[in-house]
C-alpha cells in the first residue's frame, strides 16, 4: 500500500512533463494514442476516489491478485468503455485540460489513499478488498501504464523501480509463478501482460511457466 502513492506521483509527473505534441503520439495500449491512455488515468483516478469511499459489509472476497480479470486476449477496442474513452479523449482538444483534470483529480485520489485505513472493506467491481489490498493492485495498474505513457516516449521518465519490483511480484502471483532472475522487472511486466511478445531465451528461460503467459489483465 505505501509504493501506491509514489507510483502515482511518478506516473502524474511524467504526463505533466509531457509536451503537447506527445499527446497524439502513440501509446503503448494498442490503438490508443497517449491523450487517450491519459484520459483512462482519469477515470482510473475517479473510480480510486469512488472505491475508497465504498465501505462495504462483511470480510474480502478477493485480495490484490484476485482484482485482476485475466482475459483470453487483448483488449480489441470493442468495448464500450474504451470507446467512450476515444472520444472523450479528443473531446478534450487542448491537452493542457488533460493535464489539469488528471491533476486536479489525481491529487485527490492521492491524497484519499494516504488517508485510508488500510484494513478498511471496499467494494469495486462486484468484490470485496481491503484497502490495502486495492491499493496494491493500482500499483500493478500505475505501473503498466506507466510503461505505457514511455513506450514510444523514450524521453520520459519511466516508473519507479520499486514499483516495478512490487508490480513483477503481484503478476507473479497472478501468474502462480515465478519468473526467471534473468528476466529483468520491466521486461516481465511487458512480455507477461503481452506489451511485447516472448523471445524464444526467455520462454526456454520460463520453463513450464511460459505456457500460462501472456496475462491479458482486466
Amino acid at each position: 500500500m505505501d509504493l501506491f502513492v509514489p507510483a502515482w506521483a511518478a506516473l502524474r509527473a511524467a504526463v505533466a512533463g509531457l509536451g503537447d505534441e506527445d499527446f497524439a503520439r502513440p501509446s503503448g495500449c494498442a490503438g490508443w494514442l497517449v491523450r487517450d491512455l491519459v484520459c483512462h488515468l482519469v477515470i482510473d483516478a475517479q473510480d480510486v476516489l469512488i472505491t475508497l469511499v465504498t465501505p462495504a459489509d462483511g470480510g474480502p472476497t478477493a485480495d490484490a491478485a484476485g482484482y485482476w480479470h485475466v482475459s483470453d486476449g487483448p483488449p480489441t477496442g470493442a468495448d464500450p468503455l474504451d470507446a467512450l474513452t476515444v472520444r472523450l479523449a479528443a473531446a478534450y482538444g487542448d491537452p493542457a485540460l488533460l493535464r489539469f483534470h488528471l491533476d486536479d483529480v489525481g491529487s485527490a485520489a492521492g491524497r484519499a489513499a494516504e488517508l485510508a485505513d488500510p484494513a478498511l472493506p471496499v467494494r469495486t467491481k462486484d468484490m470485496v478488498l481491503t484497502a490495502g489490498d486495492y491499493l496494491t493492485a493500482y500499483v500493478l495498474e500505475w505501473t503498466l501504464h506507466h510503461l505505457d505513457l514511455t513506450a514510444h516516449l523514450r524521453h520520459v521518465p519511466g516508473p519507479p523501480a520499486e514499483g516495478l519490483a512490487a508490480g513483477r511480484a503481484l503478476l507473479e502471483r497472478i501468474a502462480g509463478a515465478a519468473f526467471p532472475a534473468s528476466l529483468t522487472d520491466t521486461d516481465a511486466l511487458l512480455a507477461g501482460t503481452g506489451r511485447r511478445p516472448l523471445a524464444e531465451a526467455e520462454r526456454t528461460a520460463l520453463g513450464p511457466a511460459a505456457a500460462k503467459l501472456p496475462l491479458y489483465l482486466g
